[in-house]
């Protein structure tokens, strides 16, 4: 059994898990958004946030100049960095990292990325998934193929089922009010005593 054993094998050597998750998160780092499977986007997930965190906890040192920086502050971007480039060492994605993602997220406490499920792959039915990195405002991210589980219906699908008779949100609605009114009134009819 494998308690207490955190991350998922996928079938591979530990040297070959650690190269796919490195070049995993050096692409999300990179273009902001990967396309890969569901169990890969959730352990790069992972690996991803706490790489931002070490990036977003010296924060507020990255906005000084490095000649304004004092030793301990520098000793702490030196530390942050080395500790991103033991996770992530294409040297480009570390340089966005601390220049445009730590900024990004500093009033963030955790939570840089979401997942978004875009259906089975067609040549093995692998399930698979959509990693991006959340944009400044944490709002919804620019679609890509899939669609958001949060997004809203083409305008005429929702007039043809107003024409319909309401929206599906709308009858769910009607049918917990009259279970509700239901239960009143079974439960009322419970506490009235009877009349003889």
């Amino acid at each position: 059994m494998r308690h207490q054993r955190a991350g998922v094998h996928l079938s591979r050597t530990s040297a070959h898990r650690k190269a796919l998750f490195s070049n995993l998160v050096a692409a999300l780092f990179t273009n902001e958004r990967i396309r890969t499977t569901d169990a890969k986007a959730k352990e790069t997930r992972r690996i991803a946030e706490r790489t931002i965190t070490w990036a977003r906890r010296v924060g507020d040192v990255l906005g000084k100049k490095a000649d304004r920086r004092s030793d301990e502050e520098s000793a702490r971007v030196v530390h942050a960095v080395r500790m991103a480039r033991r996770v992530v060492r294409d040297r480009g994605a570390v340089v966005k990292l601390f220049d445009e993602l730590a900024p990004r997220y500093v009033g963030r406490h955790g939570g840089y990325t979401r997942i978004v499920k875009l259906g089975q792959r067609p040549g093995d039915a692998a399930p698979m998934a959509l990693l991006e990195l959340l944009p400044e405002d944490g709002g919804p991210a620019p679609k890509a193929g899939g669609k958001d589980k949060g997004a809203e219906a083409p305008a005429k699908d929702k007039g043809a089922a107003k024409a319909k008779g309401g929206s599906r949100s709308e009858a769910k609605a009607e049918s917990k009010s009259e279970a509700k009114s239901g239960a009143k009134a079974a439960k009322t009819a419970k506490e009235k005593p009877t009349e003889k």
